[in-house]
């Protein structure tokens, strides 16, 4: 049996994220128009062209698989520039409508892409990478007394944009008195809500601790295709709090205590129960880790190599 060769067209600055088998062939560092156009650019002869990010090339010689993870630009345009959303419909819509096969990080998702564009679309829920696991407690510590950590505090990770109501989270953290922290970039637009303590950037490395010391893990948001992060908390042995939005109630009933997005006395209410009960903490914790645990990339890849062999091109 002959082995595939992978091939993977992407930024430079991601050549080093590539497993060993996989040749990059790197593309500058771009963002906005350029960044389309790259991903417009024809990859030349191949058995199947795999756009993990919904993009596919204008010109593809073989059968094409499209990964979207969300459908926001339709379903929540106001998040981006009036520019940016008519771009990327166009681009979002040809992709989907040219592709042979469509994976759908969520049976949320799937159905949006059913509902929008008409087409079926294979479910292959997304895992948190493995070095996130539980953080022991030397590392937790030292990760602590890095940031100059409060003993009690809610954590939020991820950039701040639109979709994220990191304001909604301040001001829930201000009505049971608790500290807010805030792990992630800030997006053009955006500014920091009064009395949140900002970390910016964390190292993925530290991420287990930084989970670890956390007393709650927030995920506060309009619209999530998937909802990764707070997966990537549970994974981390962390008790989590979200918003049952998209795809995030899909993979977190039952493993996460979920709320209504806007509803602020429902998110105050959850917040100030769980900082009063170690044991409810710990109890959804452990059904948190259980979930992330059942989450696995080895799944996921299954799943998509049978989209492939649908396709005529996986032996």
């Amino acid at each position: 049996m002959t082995t595939a060769q992978l091939t993977a067209h992407v930024q430079a600055d991601a050549v080093g994220e590539l497993p060993a088998p996989v040749r990059p062939i790197p593309h500058p560092v771009a963002a906005g128009v350029r960044r389309a156009v790259e991903g417009l650019r024809s990859l030349g002869p191949a058995d199947l062209v795999h756009g993990l990010d919904v993009d596919l090339p204008w010109r593809v010689g073989g059968p094409c698989v499209s990964t979207v993870h969300d459908m926001a630009v339709f379903d929540v345009p106001w998040a981006f520039s009036a520019v940016r959303a008519r771009g990327e419909r166009f681009l979002v819509r040809r992709s989907l409508q040219r592709a042979d096969a469509i994976v759908a990080v969520s049976a949320f998702t799937a159905e949006r892409v059913k509902t929008l564009i008409g087409k079926d679309a294979t479910v292959t829920h997304l895992a948190p990478a493995p070095h996130l696991v539980p953080a022991d407690a030397g590392t937790v510590a030292a990760v602590r007394a890095r940031h100059d950590l409060p003993a009690r505090f809610v954590l939020q990770v991820g950039t701040m944009e639109p979709r994220k109501d990191v304001a909604a989270l301040a001001q829930a953290c201000r009505t049971v008195d608790v500290p807010c922290v805030l792990a992630g970039g800030v997006g053009a637009g955006q500014h920091v809500p009064d009395g949140v303590r900002h970390l910016g950037y964390v190292d993925a490395d530290e991420l287990p601790a930084l989970y670890g010391a956390a007393t709650i893990v927030a995920y506060i948001s309009s619209y999530e295709g998937f909802g990764l992060p707070p997966v990537e908390a549970m994974a981390c042995g962390a008790p989590v709090v979200a918003t049952r939005v998209g795809g995030l109630g899909e993979v977190a009933e039952g493993a996460a205590a979920l709320v209504n997005h806007g509803d602020a006395d429902a998110l105050a209410g959850t917040l100030a129960r769980l900082l009063a009960d170690d044991h409810e903490r710990a109890d959804l914790a452990g059904r948190g880790l259980a979930r992330a645990r059942s989450l696995t990339w080895g799944r996921t890849a299954a799943t998509t190599l049978e989209v492939y062999r649908r396709l005529g091109v996986a032996a």
